[in-house]
């Protein structure tokens, strides 16, 4: 070392100067981040103790132990503890606050303004409240019944005995008693609230049930007769299922139903398939491709194994099972691919002789729902088919269509209730799935409430009533779309029409030919009217002489009826001969010429 400086110094004086630069200094590294932290120590103090004169007490506080323990952490002189203490330019009082508030929260990007944080904490606290309300919402079925609005369409004057939405929920579908299907178009629409087609298309026989395909674009019609339907979505007809041979006696050797349909349904996967079921004691499916047989029958039987009609009939949620409700209160249940041999059956389902109205699978596809006509609402498990998991009675019902159907979130059930003219009000009840307690009812109308559909989409409730009413249930937060659509658009103004009256140009030297007729008073036109025989109608004289034109004249009208009418007089001599000897005797006692003087004696 000393050997290097003395060169250095050698050749400092060999170039003329006195040494190469200043010397390097050294830093205390331990003394420099000493001072840097107590200096931030104090500064924080500071801000803490303005902040504490703002009434943050609870984070202060928080801030003020921090700083203590850092204190007491730099004291002990702890190099382990010392990364956790504050370092650096002070923190913002709203910084602090917030750090003080949720200590495991991370903030990144520069500080809040001035006045914020307060906001946000109110914020959070308006979140936090309305979380909870949606919770509550979550977990209270009832508040997301739509009920809140409603409009009334006017079907007619009879019961509307079937309903039908597409899938998208565009279309509203709606038959009745009156043998009318009419379509009505939400988006169409306006406040008159009018449908824009009405149809019969099965003349003069009342319509069952009407429903869209999964795809929307064909629609079934199901009617008294027995011959289904399918329309398109313009009421035009594609295919109608051909008519089975009422003279053989096994209904699975004919090639359709002979007997009056009681109920049908769309396929829930396949869009071509369909199924329905009659009055001949057979539940068939059909393809829409092939209109001259059905493609499969299955012929529900009962105890004694004897033919039973079913009333119902529906497909599960995966469309791979088909249930019916029959007339002898049981409900069968078959694999579809399986027509010979029930997969599930209950014998004693409902009361023998009743209809039961409605069979529907719940969105899960694990739970069966059926409305009797037994005035009974029952629930089934598929898993354990042989009695029902709950059962409500006191459900009137006189219609064979009543409905039974689920809600979107699958925990409520809904099913309408019958009454006399003049006895009430239709109400519309909802059961909780798991419990069966009736949790909410709806007063619809004074008629009965035979349909009801919930579609998932709208969140709208349809009922059908027993007078003519079509009632649209919604609620402007929680629906879409559907009846929302057209209750926003006023009535169209009437157009009042312009007739524009024909100029008559009159010339009189025209030649015959290129002359107008001129326009007549209306007094003329009904004299000369009055006297044309047609235009007024005039009573046709009696026939005098032969007849003519299919009229025969009066009896003697000519001379060879008039020598008919006196040759075959009828002259039978009704006279009393003892009276007519009678009439002599005073002349033969007065005058006695011929018999008396002989006979004296």
């Amino acid at each position: 070392m000393d050997k290097t400086t003395g060169d250095d110094g050698d050749i400092a004086s060999v170039m003329g100067f006195s040494g190469f630069g200043k010397k390097a200094r050294t830093f205390d590294l331990d003394a420099i981040f000493e001072q840097t932290r107590r200096t931030a120590i104090e500064r924080s103090q500071r801000v803490i103790g303005k902040c504490f004169i703002t009434g943050n007490v609870i984070t202060l506080l928080r801030s003020h132990d921090e700083v203590q323990k850092s204190d007491s952490s730099s004291d002990s002189g702890s190099d382990s503890d010392s990364d956790s203490e504050l370092i650096g330019p002070p923190v913002p009082p709203q910084h602090a606050a917030q750090q003080g508030d949720d200590d495991d929260d991370e903030h990144v990007g520069p500080p809040l303004p001035p006045g914020y944080t307060g906001s946000t904490a109110h914020s959070d606290d308006d979140d936090d409240e309305e979380g909870e309300a949606q919770d509550d919402d979550d977990d209270n079925p009832v508040k997301k019944i739509p009920d809140t609005h409603e409009i009334t369409l006017q079907h007619g004057t009879k019961t509307v005995s079937a309903l039908g939405l597409d899938p998208s929920g565009a279309r509203l579908v709606s038959g009745g008693y009156d043998y009318d299907v009419r379509f009505w178009d939400f988006a169409g629409m306006d406040q008159a609230l009018q449908a824009f087609r009405s149809l019969q298309p099965c003349e003069c026989h009342q319509i069952k049930a009407l429903q869209y395909s999964i795809t929307g674009d064909v629609m079934l019609v199901v009617s008294g007769n027995a011959q289904a339907k399918v329309l398109d979505r313009d009421g035009f007809s594609v295919m109608e299922c051909v008519k089975g041979d009422q003279y053989i006696v096994d209904m699975a050797n004919t090639k359709g139903h002979t007997a009056m349909l009681n109920c049908g349904c769309w396929h829930p996967k396949i869009k071509e398939e369909f199924m329905t079921c009659s009055n001949d004691g057979t539940v068939r499916t059909w393809d829409l491709n092939s209109e001259k047989k059905h493609k499969s029958v299955f012929k529900p039987r009962s105890f004694q194994g004897k033919k039973v009609i079913p009333t119902c009939c529906t497909y599960s949620r995966d469309g791979k099972l088909i249930a019916a409700g029959c007339q002898d209160g049981t409900i069968q249940i078959w694999d579809r691919n399986l027509s010979v041999h029930t997969k599930f059956h209950c014998r004693q389902a409902h009361t023998p002789g009743s209809d039961t109205s409605c069979l529907s699978f719940s969105y899960d596809g694990t739970m069966l729902a059926s409305r009797g006509g037994d005035d009974t609402l029952k629930m089934w498990d598929i898993r354990n088919f042989r009695k029902p998991v709950n059962g409500v009675s006191g459900l009137t019902n006189y219609f064979s269509m009543t409905d039974c159907c689920f809600s979107p979130d699958d925990k409520l059930l809904v099913t309408g209730t019958s009454v006399k003219k003049d006895e009430g009000n239709g109400k519309l009840v909802f059961f909780d799935r798991i419990s069966f307690q009736r949790v909410y009812e709806i007063d619809v109308t004074n008629a009965s409430v035979v349909r009801c559909l919930w579609h998932p989409k709208l969140n709208q409730i349809m009922v059908g009533t027993g007078n003519g009413l079509v009632k649209v249930y919604y609620d402007p937060v929680k629906s879409h779309r559907g009846a929302k659509l057209c209750v926003v658009k006023s009535k169209r103004k009437e157009k009042h029409a312009e007739a524009l009256t024909q100029d008559y140009i009159i010339t009189p030297h025209a030649l015959p030919m290129f002359r107008e007729a001129r326009q007549r008073s209306t007094r003329k036109q009904l004299e000369k009217d009055r006297l044309d025989p047609k235009k007024s109608h005039k009573p046709e004289p009696p026939v005098s002489g032969p007849g003519r034109g299919g009229r025969v004249a009066a009896h003697g009208g000519t001379l060879s009826s008039f020598i008919v009418k006196n040759i075959a007089l009828d002259k039978t001599d009704d006279s009393n001969p003892r009276e007519a000897i009678l009439r002599h005797a005073k002349e033969a006692s007065e005058n006695p010429y011929w018999i008396a003087p002989a006979y004296t004696e």
